[in-house]
């Protein structure tokens, strides 16, 4: 097949690009960014959103001439690239779920051992060579409420079940073994620690508020792998320094990177990650790898898998 004959595959790009050469001779590969991306679209079959923090999808899609049959972005959100034009469309939108599920997990589990152990403090005591004794908080028979029953809410829970940690999920509706969101002020309000790993969408955006952070008990603490919109930070902020809760750890932010004048830095009892948490050695790979197995189904004309419902935001039952 001459290469004109090729289906395009355009990638939104990032460094490093995907490694994707299972594809070699079966698809024209091109490349675009957030200036050249929306002329580009009309000769797409398939966009790779390889660049998970841009939002040019959104402002890229409405417009002119035919869009590509499919959309895949290399993360678990879609909140960066589902304008109302994409979700209106025809187009196929996935995404990469699965594999940042476990990642994700291990690294809430190392927050809140790092917080339950007070592992920053021992950290800052050794650098001024100071030695002082403390007692630290057991995490074994704590009790945690994960918002979000997608494969990583549910891989969260697993991961702190193992270390002790009685765990209820709650998900939009109640199924086995996640809970409803009727439930969720009662377990959260019974919690040591709140994990975020909820979906962006209109019905989450914002929905840890001072509203939220009063049900928690002063002593716990609250985490956020999800996405930062999700989080009014001006009132975590307030709740922190009130001492309403006893401590948090944000991956995620309203803005990224977080700008170095953010209050969020130095907020007493705040633990700040660089959206990191799903970003194990080898992760670019995994994606490239997931993305050239969806694209063999596509060309053969068989149903994708991690299909996001257009309308929720997410995949059904995550």
């Amino acid at each position: 097949m001459s290469e004109a004959a090729l289906p395009t595959l355009l990638v939104l790009g990032a460094e490093p690009p995907p490694r994707l050469g299972g594809l070699t001779g079966r698809v024209r590969i091109q490349f675009a960014d957030a200036t050249t991306l929306a002329a580009q679209l009309p000769s797409a079959d398939v966009l790779l959103v390889w660049d998970f923090a841009s939002h040019a999808v959104r402002s890229a899609w409405p417009g002119d001439g035919p869009r590509p049959r499919w959309v895949h972005t290399a993360s678990a959100g879609v909140d960066h690239l589902l304008s109302p034009e994409l979700a209106a469309s025809d187009t196929v939108v996935t995404n990469a779920r699965g594999i940042f599920d476990q990642p994700i997990a291990e690294y809430v589990a190392g927050l809140v051992l790092a917080m339950a152990k007070d592992l920053p403090g021992t950290w800052r005591l050794q650098g001024h060579h100071e030695w002082r004794h403390r007692e630290t908080q057991r995490v074994a028979r704590n009790h945690a409420c994960v918002i979000g029953a997608g494969p990583i809410g549910l891989a969260i829970a697993r991961t702190l079940e193992a270390l002790g940690i009685t765990t209820a999920v709650v998900g939009r509706t109640p199924r086995p073994g996640v809970r409803g969101a009727d439930d969720l002020g009662p377990l959260v309000a019974a919690a040591d620690w709140v994990i975020s790993a909820a979906p962006l969408t209109d019905a989450t955006r914002g929905m840890f508020d001072a509203r939220f952070f009063g049900l928690m008990r002063p002593s716990a603490r609250f985490v956020n792998i999800g996405r930062g919109p999700l989080v009014v930070e001006a009132d975590l902020v307030e709740a922190l320094e009130k001492r309403w809760i006893a401590g948090a750890a944000l991956d995620v932010f309203e803005e990224e990177p977080l700008p170095p004048g953010s209050p969020l830095w130095d907020t007493p009892g705040l633990l700040v990650s660089p959206h990191m948490s799903g970003d194990t050695i080898g992760w670019r790979d995994d994606l490239a790898t997931q993305f050239v197995e969806m694209y063999e189904r596509w060309e053969a004309g068989e149903p994708l898998p991690n299909v996001v419902d257009k309308e929720r935001g997410y995949v059904r039952g995550a």
